[in-house]
């Protein structure tokens, strides 16, 4: 039905949703199209969070696709490790026990043949004289048997040679001496040999292959962590096994493109610092345990790879009265210049907050209360020990200096085999400037932690200006000391 002037309304469906269209009948009847800016509006937001979440999705899908690819790596890693490490304990099972038995046997075998020789010569030395007996007695028997013969022809001959030899044949038979026998031993007195074998050897042979060997699932020692260290690194290691008692621990290392690990360390502590370590270079480091009471050595910890991204620290060259080490990191105190001398500084100033700087003495001189070793912000010149402003040490006396002036606490005297540690951290950075630049000068505090043989004493120490880092020195009035830094 057509209705002049009125509007007509239409809904069209679609498979995707409604549109609802509008139409105006004109007088000629014809429709023009007028779409709702509202609902339009609506779908377009309803679009842009459909594609939003369908793109966040998709990134989601992304990560979770690599994140699942990083756990089926790993798991390869993991499966390869177990196959890897079975076929290689095969190996070293099947090894040791062929190494065992060829030993075991060639063993037994020269056991076998001692005995054996011994009893030849045990049967050669009886016989011998028994041999020597019976020629004796041989003889005796043939001598008889001929006396006998000389007899009967004696006594059978005619009467007028029997007198001639009758008395041939008595004079013989005394010469022979009739009533004289050889000795021949007692069976009790010869040897009778025996073998003595001892079933229990078998028995104990038995009981200790069963319990020789084992075959371990995890070290019972594992690395913990790896810290880098200027010109090396720290390792530290704990034990995993919690029925394992360890008497010792075995620390080793080798360059990522080597194959032949070196020992680092033997001992009882759970950390070592591997110095000498060239930066930017993987290292590869592992860990065993011998338990108590036992000779043999744990199997070894997984290998971690580690690395130093910090220089050695050096000590600086061609200072009057020191003599370095090929490394720089040894300096001695020589009698070029006796009874004085400046500061040894670094090479640069290599130390940083954060880190921990250690001064080891191999070789100690005469003390004297001007020695010193610590750190600076600076390296000046005019100076002969580092008990002065923007500088922080100690004595080798034991007293330490903060900015030139003597704390009340004290350290123990340093000594041959004494280790020096010096740890910074920054504490606060005070208003500098109006535009708070801190290169412009002013406060900075650090948190000092210096640390001698069994103390250790903290303290704020208070610079003009910031530093990004820090130099170290020494001085020494007397020759004869060495002290390693690292």
């Amino acid at each position: 039905m057509e209705l002049q002037g009125a509007m007509m309304m239409r809904m069209r469906m679609h498979t995707g949703g409604r549109m609802l269209e509008y139409y105006r009948v004109g007088a000629a009847g014809s429709r023009e199209p007028q779409i709702s800016h509202k609902r339009s509006t609506r779908m377009s937001i309803e679009a842009e969070a459909l594609l939003q979440e369908a793109k966040e999705s998709i990134e989601a899908a992304q990560n979770y696709r690599s994140e699942l690819q990083q756990r089926l790596h790993g798991l390869s890693q993991a499966r390869k490790q177990v196959r890897g490490s079975a076929s290689q304990t095969r190996e070293a099972l099947q090894r040791h026990f062929q190494e065992l038995q060829t030993a075991v046997s060639r063993l037994l075998t020269e056991r076998l043949n001692a005995l054996l020789q011994e009893v030849d010569n045990i049967e050669l030395d009886s016989v011998s004289p028994l041999d020597d007996c019976q020629k004796l007695i041989e003889h005796g028997v043939s001598t008889a048997d001929e006396l006998l013969r000389e007899g009967e022809a004696a006594i059978r001959c005619g009467i007028n040679e029997k007198e001639d030899k009758l008395g041939s044949f008595t004079k013989k038979a005394l010469q022979i001496q009739l009533d004289s026998l050889p000795e021949v031993p007692a069976l009790v007195d010869v040897p009778c040999l025996s073998a003595q074998l001892d079933d229990s050897l078998l028995h104990m042979f038995r009981t200790h292959v069963a319990r020789h060997a084992s075959v371990a699932s995890h070290p019972p020692v594992q690395i913990e962590e790896l810290v880098e260290r200027p010109g090396g690194v720290l390792v530290r290691w704990c034990k995993v096994d919690d029925d394992f008692a360890p008497q010792d621990y075995r620390l080793q290392y080798r360059r990522g493109n080597s194959s032949q690990y070196e020992d680092a360390y033997i001992g009882k502590d759970t950390e070592f610092l591997v110095l000498q370590l060239d930066p930017h270079i993987d290292h590869l480091f592992r860990v065993c345990a011998r338990g108590e009471g036992r000779t043999e050595w744990s199997p070894w910890s997984i290998p971690q790879t580690g690395y130093t991204t910090l220089a050695p620290h050096e000590w600086l060259p061609g200072v009057d009265g020191y003599i370095l080490s090929s490394r720089k990191n040894i300096a001695m105190r020589n009698d070029s210049s006796p009874g004085h001398g400046g500061v040894l500084y670094s090479n640069s100033p290599s130390y940083f907050c954060g880190q921990t700087l250690t001064f080891k003495i191999t070789a100690a001189g005469q003390t004297d209360k001007r020695d010193s070793l610590g750190v600076c912000a600076d390296n000046r010149t005019d100076t002969d020990s580092l008990q002065r402003d923007q500088a922080v040490c100690i004595s080798t006396n034991g007293a330490v200096f903060v900015n030139g002036k003597e704390m009340t606490n004290q350290l123990p005297a340093i000594t041959v085999g004494s280790s020096v540690t010096f740890d910074m951290e920054v504490v606060n950075l005070f208003p500098v400037s109006n535009n708070n630049n801190p290169s412009d000068g002013g406060n900075f505090k650090l948190r000092v932690t210096i640390g001698s043989g069994n103390r250790e004493v903290v303290f704020d120490w208070l610079l003009d200006q910031v530093v990004d880092s820090l130099f170290f020195g020494c001085s020494f009035t007397h020759p004869g000391w060495k002290v390693l830094v690292f």
